[in-house]
């Protein structure tokens, strides 16, 4: 009999069937009966709806909106707040919003009904732009501004007199645009009844937020809510919060019609109507003495949209990684949520990081041109070491090892004497940044908020993983089994880990943060420990509650203390060529290092790196959605290019061994770090091959025309 060790490289244990086809999504699912949905949705950014003028239903056929919820029911969405409506009702916030729901047995029917449906707005001015949001000379959506969430942290003090003793300031504004998701399934979920409970098969990350947000709608507990998690082809972050938009107006109609009811969105329907990463603007200001970094301040403004949904964390992470890796002695930053009219954003890979992350360093590049001094010595003597202050003044608690990771991304790709022999403006240049990312939830999220259960379940010579953690091409579904049979020493074969049933598994939390490894992996490390000691019992289950390290002060009033328990650690080089009359850009080597604590399996990490990294180019180069009075421009692949395996070369990467004293066999998180920074690297390169600093991405082929000419 094979036992699992925990260094060795295995197989995903659902690769084959996902190769094969074989695996089963929501869209595959049909039950007896089962009805389709098709959404109305709003057409314009910002109105009053004066009427919904709808032809007349066929026998079969039925709208289901805001007017169907029952007495004592809410209309709203509980995603972290509850403003987000279920159903538009009166006016409409965003182009998209969904006014109603057709169901009934044909989809071509349907598309029709909702194709011949007029819905007579009374327009308003919208506010799309964070510089609109900013400028409040609109009517203001909120109350009395757009400000939908803020927060400020300030480290050190003296700013003002800092700055008046300063050699030089530099001061510039750094952009980020949306981006698109694109996870290969759609969104999509199914409803059913079973007996009086209210059953979902859904593509998500979160199973029991689903249950959560739609209970309140009709005012039943949550345990009437039953949520299965289906084959999940893609998340990042996408299916957070999202599919909540689809459950609700499902359960809505589920209450009035009683049979299974199938809602699946086409591609067209996914990019044109779903959450994309927040666009940001950040303007940052930083005082320079003696050659040295003094003091920084920094405004940064995310586009929320018209809902909070998840905008005040993600906004939390990005003002909590403000300033890098990078031990600016003091520094103040300031966070805003603004309210608009586009389509609310959520959740993406990184989570509010990379946008500050990006912005810092390519700051810190801008200031080492001033200087004259290469941007990597100058960042490298700045780099956080282990009981440095954060911008929380809370304290680094691990060793941090990014000049061992330098020296072996700069040997890999030669960057010392590259940097040197491409110089400014020569069409060919090397660029190099650095990154971090915090584990898990913010600060005493773990353990005030999320409390995270898990639960191994002993029957025979078997054993069965029960958490509400999800895969979703993570790999999560492997790595969490190979943790319990290294422990238990069995085969990986004889433990399941079924997708998670909200009716049978304890809440492990959502399937975000970087946590799931880190948290629930640990997690089952410790039920496996304590079943391998009782092995012999027979039939039993160990269940295990998440317990905080002593020792880590967070105060959740005034974002003071110590925001991440561990943060994973990352160094990216990018070379690439210009091409001097197409402006094209062909990358000619990829370098990586990541310190994770422990790479629980380097299969499984080598596909996150790759893809993060090459999802991470895409934002920075390619990835281009504009929005026009509250409408993307883009509604295909044809029109939202993302990167393939034809535009990056082959990737060499590093894995820097640190473990991590609170995870499974030392390991932290790293779904979100892999993304953090090669866009950077990317730009700084970019920046460099053609003389030009860059202060905004994306960064497609038409625009580096406008940059060169400024």
């Amino acid at each position: 009999m094979h036992r699992t060790c925990i260094d060795e490289k295995v197989e995903r244990v659902d690769s084959y069937v996902k190769a094969r086809g074989e695996a089963k999504y929501v869209a595959d699912i049909n039950l007896s009966g089962m009805l389709y949905a098709r959404m109305l949705r709003s057409t314009v950014a910002r109105a009053r709806i004066k009427e919904v003028r709808m032809p007349s239903l066929p026998d079969g056929y039925y709208y289901i909106d805001a007017s169907c919820i029952p007495e004592g029911g809410e209309n709203a969405l509980w995603m972290i707040s509850k403003d987000w409506r279920c159903f538009a009702s009166g006016d409409v916030r965003y182009v998209g919003e969904t006014i109603g729901l057709f169901v009934g047995p044909s989809r071509e029917v349907l598309y029709c009904l909702e194709k011949n449906t007029q819905v007579i707005y009374e327009e308003e001015e919208s506010i799309i732009t964070i510089d609109e949001a900013i400028e409040n000379k609109k009517k203001p959506i909120l109350e009395k501004d757009n400000v939908i969430c803020s927060l400020s942290c300030q480290k050190g003090e003296d700013m003002e007199g800092l700055f008046r003793s300063a050699d030089m300031v530099l001061t510039e504004t750094i952009e980020t645009g949306f981006q698109e998701h694109v996870h290969l399934e759609t969104n999509s979920a199914i409803i059913t009844m079973e007996g009086d409970k209210y059953v979902y098969y859904i593509s998500c990350q979160c199973p029991f937020y689903v249950r959560k947000s739609v209970a309140g709608i009709l005012s039943i507990p949550v345990e009437d809510v039953i949520v299965r998690q289906c084959t999940t082809g893609g998340a990042f972050g996408g299916k957070e919060h999202f599919p909540d938009v689809l459950a609700g107006p499902l359960l809505v109609a589920e209450y009035k019609i009683r049979k299974p009811i199938k809602l699946v969105f086409s591609r067209e329907e996914d990019m044109l109507y779903s959450v994309k990463r927040h666009p940001a603007k950040m303007i940052y200001s930083s005082a320079i003495k003696d050659g040295k970094l003094i003091a920084t301040e920094a405004k940064v403004y995310y586009n929320a949209g018209p809902y909070l949904s998840g905008s005040y964390v993600v906004l939390q992470r990005g003002v909590f990684h403000a300033n890098g890796v990078y031990n600016i002695p003091n520094s103040h930053v300031e966070g805003y949520g603004m309210c608009t009219n586009t389509f609310p954003s959520d959740a993406f890979r990184g989570f509010g990081a990379p946008q500050t992350l990006f912005a810092i360093e390519m700051h810190m590049n801008h200031i080492a041109h001033r200087l004259k001094v290469d941007p990597v010595e100058f960042k490298k003597s700045m780099f956080l070491k282990k009981n440095d202050l954060t911008i929380t003044n809370g304290h680094i608690v691990e060793e941090v090892m990014l000049s061992e990771m330098l020296d072996k991304v700069a040997a890999a790709s030669d960057y010392w004497k590259k940097s040197k022999q491409y110089g400014w403006g020569n069409g060919k240049a090397i660029g190099m940044s650095f990154y971090n990312h915090g584990g898990a939830f913010t600060g005493n999220g773990e353990q005030a908020i999320i409390k995270a259960h898990a639960r191994l379940v002993k029957t025979g010579d078997r054993v069965k993983i029960e958490v509400g953690s999800t895969e979703m091409g993570q790999g999560l579904n492997t790595i969490l089994r190979k943790i319990a049979a290294a422990v238990l020493e069995i085969p990986m074969e004889n433990v399941d880990y079924p997708n998670p049933d909200t009716n049978v598994v304890p809440d492990s939390g959502p399937t975000a943060a970087s946590r799931s490894t880190m948290i629930v992996g640990r997690l089952i490390e410790r039920c496996a420990l304590e079943m391998k000691e009782r092995w012999n019992e027979g039939n039993f289950s160990v269940e295990k509650e998440y317990e905080h390290p002593e020792g880590h002060p967070w105060d959740q009033e005034t974002f003071q203390g110590d925001a991440y328990l561990g943060y994973g650690w990352g160094c990216c080089a990018v070379e690439l060529e210009v091409d001097r009359i197409t402006n094209e850009v062909k990358v000619l080597g990829i370098w990586s290092s990541h310190e994770i604590g422990k790479a629980i399996d380097e299969l499984i990490v080598h596909g996150q790196i790759n893809g993060g990294i090459v999802q991470s180019l895409g934002y920075a180069s390619m990835e281009k959605m504009e929005n026009k009075n509250g409408h993307f421009s883009a509604s295909s692949m044809s029109d939202y290019v993302i990167p393939t395996s034809m535009e990056f070369p082959h990737q060499e990467y590093f894995i820097q061994d640190n473990p991590y004293p609170w995870g499974p066999f030392g390991a932290k998180g790293m779904g979100e770090l892999v993304f953090n920074g090669a866009d950077a690297a990317y730009i700084d390169a970019l920046e460099r091959a053609i003389g030009k600093e860059i202060t905004r991405i994306p960064m497609p082929v038409e625009d580096i025309e406008g940059v060169i000419n400024a």
